[in-house]
């Protein structure tokens, strides 16, 4: 089997291969300036004067921008090429970093963060038509696995450096060294992307044909709904594994990473099963996601069971992102830069939905063990969605089979 794989990645053209690197440092990048906001916050609130429940809104302003920038960026720049969007959604990444770094006051640092969100879920989103359009059809989720697969390993490795970066060197560093790798993904992108030209086609009424679209409704639907049942209980998983794991605070770390470890197996192994078999990969993640929820708050009582438990989590989550960028851009038709760059927004939506109702269940007086049984019942919500969308599928091919006999 590892033979035929490293054979099949052999076809893939060495410029394709750059390409796809560029686009997945831009995520790396990304992945990194999202989280570690989080590990910073009493660094920040002290920096800007503020308390620390207050320091996480600038957490919010950074989502909200990634739900508005999407669509809007993404309808907007419709006539504009790709590549050069690319380069101007991580120029504009990078001021946003500069300007986190050098804000004084708690309001511009807000204004900041939001701007750094802007370009987020456009980036993805187009980078992921890009890279679809550069590899053959079979390979497509397989590419979009391989951008993907940045903000994992910016879980691994570029949060906890930029971390200790920022406790060393105060919290400004981290979003300056995170301004260094956004230039570092311009002229990677300028160098191996090569650019696409604009279908006649293609304009802002063509991108926003896909929201008339049900079966992209129904994607995104799967995506806010099955994913809100892995961030309900992500959101609280450093309580979770220090009240019932007994890990100590700074061990949290380690839990973290394995996390990231099984995001990031996860992406891989999920870009390979959609393209051998899109929906049923979707419906096969949305079953491991719902089994591990639901045993979730049993095997975080115990250290070893617990880091199992959270690998589980990250990796099954991990495998629907390929396919739900895929079956978005498969659905949208003429509006796929759209539909994929709109996935980013939804995920955002979902990380408050379950953040939300696991915070519910907490304050009703129940145990750490249950917003993982909540997000069960997501996850199979979210399972409930893909099942219909793919019967709604089988309705129009055999509405179309019935036609043509006709």
């Amino acid at each position: 089997m590892t033979t035929s794989v490293t054979a099949d990645e052999r076809t893939v053209p060495r410029q394709v291969r750059l390409a796809l690197l560029a686009l997945a440092i831009g995520g790396f990048a990304i992945g990194t300036t999202e989280f570690v906001t989080m590990g910073l916050l009493p660094q920040i609130a002290d920096g800007v004067h503020i308390s620390i429940p207050t320091a996480g809104h600038v957490i919010s302003a950074y989502a909200l921008g990634v739900v508005v920038g999407a669509p809007v960026i993404a309808a907007l720049g419709a006539r504009t090429g790709r590549k050069r969007m690319l380069l101007g959604l991580m120029a504009l990444f990078v001021l946003g970093n500069v300007l986190s770094a050098v804000a004084s006051s708690y309001e511009m640092l807000m204004a900041a963060r939001f701007l750094t969100g802007v370009p987020h879920g456009a980036f993805f989103g187009i980078g992921a038509v890009v890279g679809a359009s550069m590899v053959p059809a079979n390979r497509r989720a397989w590419a979009v696995s391989m951008i993907m697969v940045g903000l994992p390993v910016a879980n691994i490795v570029g949060v906890p450096l930029t971390t200790l970066l920022g406790q060393a060197l105060g919290w400004q560093a981290p979003f300056l060294a995170v301004g260094v790798l956004g230039l570092l993904t311009l002229v990677a992108v300028w160098f191996w992307v090569t650019p696409q030209p604009v279908a006649h086609d293609t304009n802002m009424r063509s991108e926003l044909s896909a929201l008339a679209r049900p079966q992209v409704w129904m994607a995104l639907l799967v995506g806010m709904v099955g994913f809100g049942g892995m961030f309900a209980t992500y959101s609280y998983i450093t309580p979770t594994m220090t009240e019932l794991a007994g890990f100590s605070a700074a061990a949290v770390t380690i839990v973290l990473a394995t996390y990231g470890v099984g995001m990031t197996c996860g992406t891989l192994v999920g870009g390979r099963l959609a393209d051998r078999a899109l929906m049923p990969s979707l419906y096969g993640g949305l079953i491991a996601v719902t089994v591990v929820l639901s045993v979730f708050g049993w095997m975080a009582h115990t250290k070893p069971t617990a880091l199992i438990a959270v690998f589980a989590l990250g990796f099954s989550s991990s495998i629907l992102i390929p396919a739900l960028q895929t079956r978005l851009m498969d659905v949208a038709h003429e509006g796929q830069s759209l539909a994929a760059s709109l996935n980013h927004s939804t995920l955002n939506v979902a990380n408050a939905l379950g953040a939300w109702l696991g915070g519910v269940v907490l304050a009703a007086g129940y145990g750490y063990e249950w917003p993982s049984r909540v997000g069960a019942g997501l996850a199979v919500a979210g399972l409930i969605f893909a099942v219909i969308s793919g019967l709604m599928d089988r309705g129009a091919k055999k509405s179309g089979a019935d036609q043509v006999n006709a």
